[in-house]
């Protein structure tokens, strides 16, 4: 006799609470099988060749784009590209993945899982609140073992010739580098080296790559972690991590710790109370306090917010050695630049090059050289040349912006505003190597110290565009905006804090009589420079830029055809 729905429902008890408990568990079967298919853990080059050349991989098998591992009986997976195959296949014995599809796989495991889900239901239900208890202390315990990752070391392969721009401080680092490498030349003559190297810098100079140019010359193991990586929401996790670091550190020595960011964990305790971050803290100076004088365990951190490291930190016998890391400047730019360079086909004046990266950070610079590639390439151009440069410089300095779309007319009043620009900016000798019809291209040197006469000369080029407008347009327009607030900017500098004024205590008046000065100066030499002026705009309306050599060109030509006019 057929049972109905109702009846069928009622013999297994399968009420609203079991079916959502069925559809869970199947959920959970599915994900337990995505999980343990993918099991294996991923590791980076370095980790791998640490592995082959220790002779440590006892089977690897090749699975579409990736080679899984086994050492230690764990399975470890490495990009296929990554490897050098032939060098693998000399070593470790190799094989094929004749693995069953996935899909198959999935359709078997669900299968099972229904089966056993009905095997157990009535366990399930029996137990379910116990369950939930058990899943929640669980939960709570596998957490901050899931952040606990293993510290491993590094052997680091940068050495100071793959740095460029840091000779000013190369001086202070030989010294930890021989300190590691020969500790007992020291340990003889009673002396202790600082136990702790705090690198300060703006982002992108090079913090991280100089640290690890040390471990590389000392040859000695290197131990990354993040200040960031210590902070955890359970208390105790963060100060934990640190005993094991150092541990692990002092059981490898002669070795190198860096802490890269050491602000978030090292941040001046007192407002904004964080048990964690305090208990961290407090570990890592314990840790410093607890070497052993020349136990072979140098620390460096770095940090671009010196200001906020908790003076604890800073106080004699932790981070008692400090080195300050500035942007490079043209020569740093050059020899970077060069390193960048070594390996691709290029057409460029490096020292000019230097000249249009001022302001540029040793990332920046790196950026700056595989933008100008991909730009050579995306032109069709075998041969990386300056144009390349140019054309994205800005974007790496400041990122995409939208093209504006520009009617006739408000591009011939852009190409008048531009071309005084590119006119004053020649005539008052302000470098510049293009001027376009929408961005500027002055050069900023690397010169620490201006005279008055060179600031307002830049004053003048700021307020030149204004003012041609105003004397040919005879009406003011809002391009200007952006060199009015340079204007301001740079007159306020000049009366309040270099003391340009008039007297040598600032008044209130004298930043707008700097502003009216100089804007009334250029003013009347544009009024000079009419025919120039508008052969300038011209070319820049037609050509959407004009460089240096060429406002020259076309002042010559003006200038020989106003003699024969006479």
């Amino acid at each position: 006799m057929m049972l109905n729905l109702q009846e069928i429902l009622q013999k297994f008890k399968l009420n609203k609470l079991n079916i959502a408990l069925i559809f869970l568990v199947i959920l959970i079967g599915l994900l337990a099988f995505v999980y343990l298919r993918n099991s294996a853990v991923y590791i980076n080059y370095n980790e791998y060749k640490q592995l082959l050349d220790t002779d440590s991989i006892q089977k690897a098998r090749i699975e579409n784009d990736k080679i899984y591992l086994t050492y230690n009986g764990k399975e470890y997976v490495v990009l296929k590209e990554a490897v050098d195959l032939k060098e693998l296949y000399e070593k470790t014995k190799i094989t094929k993945s004749d693995e069953t599809p996935y899909y198959t796989k999935f359709i078997i495991m669900a299968f099972i899982v229904l089966a056993l889900i009905f095997a157990i239901e009535f366990f399930i239900i029996r137990n379910l609140a116990n369950k939930k208890k058990t899943q929640s202390i669980e939960t709570s315990k596998s957490a901050p073992n899931l952040a606990n990752q293993p510290i491993k070391p590094v052997l680091s392969n940068v050495k100071f010739s793959d740095v460029a721009g840091i000779e000013e401080i190369k001086s202070e680092l030989v010294q930890i580098v021989d300190f590691l490498k020969n500790p007992e030349k020291y340990k003889s003559f009673g002396i202790n080296l600082p136990k702790g190297v705090l690198m300060a810098g703006a982002p992108g100079v090079g913090k991280t790559l100089i640290a690890k140019a040390v471990a590389g010359e000392a040859g000695v193991p290197f131990y990354y972690q993040s200040g960031a990586s210590f902070s955890e929401i359970y208390v105790g996790v963060g100060a934990k991590k640190v005993r094991e670091l150092f541990a692990n550190a002092k059981s490898n020595a002669p070795s190198i710790i860096f802490i890269d960011e050491i602000d978030s964990v090292g941040k001046s305790r007192g407002d904004g109370r964080n048990d964690e971050r305090e208990a961290t803290l407090n570990q890592l100076l314990t840790e410093m306090d607890g070497f052993e004088e020349n136990s072979g365990v140098i620390v460096i951190a770095a940090t671009n917010k010196i200001e906020m490291i908790d003076d604890a930190l800073l106080r004699p016998g932790r981070f008692d050695r400090r080195v300050f890391i500035s942007l490079p400047n043209y020569k740093d730019r050059i020899e970077i630049i060069k390193i960048y360079l070594k390996n691709k086909n290029h057409d460029v004046d490096i020292s000019k090059l230097s000249r249009l990266s001022v302001g540029f950070s040793g990332a920046g610079l790196a950026t700056f050289v595989n933008e100008a590639t991909i730009n050579a390439i995306s032109r069709g151009s075998k041969v990386v040349q300056t144009i390349d440069f140019e054309s994205v410089k800005n974007k790496v300095l400041f990122g995409k912006r939208k093209t504006l779309v520009l009617d006739e007319d408000e591009k011939e009043i852009q190409a008048l505003y531009q071309g005084a620009k590119a006119l004053s900016a020649y005539w008052f000798e302000v470098g510049f190597d293009k001027i376009n019809l929408l961005e500027d291209g002055f050069i900023n040197d690397d010169r620490e110290i201006e005279s008055k006469t060179v600031l307002k000369n830049k004053l003048k080029v700021y307020l030149s565009g204004l003012a041609a407008l105003k004397i040919y347009k005879d009406d003011m327009f809002n391009n200007a905006k952006f060199d009015i607030q340079k204007s301001l900017n740079l007159a306020n500098s000049m009366i309040y804090e270099y003391g340009m004024g008039e007297s040598f205590m600032p008044k209130n008046d004298d930043v707008l009589r700097l502003l009216d000065e100089n804007y009334a100066e250029v003013s009347e030499f544009l009024k000079s420079m009419q025919n120039s002026l508008f052969a300038v705009a011209k070319h820049i309306f037609v050509y959407e830029s004009v460089h240096f050599e060429m406002v020259r060109q076309i002042i010559q030509e003006q200038y020989t055809k106003d003699e024969n006019e006479d």
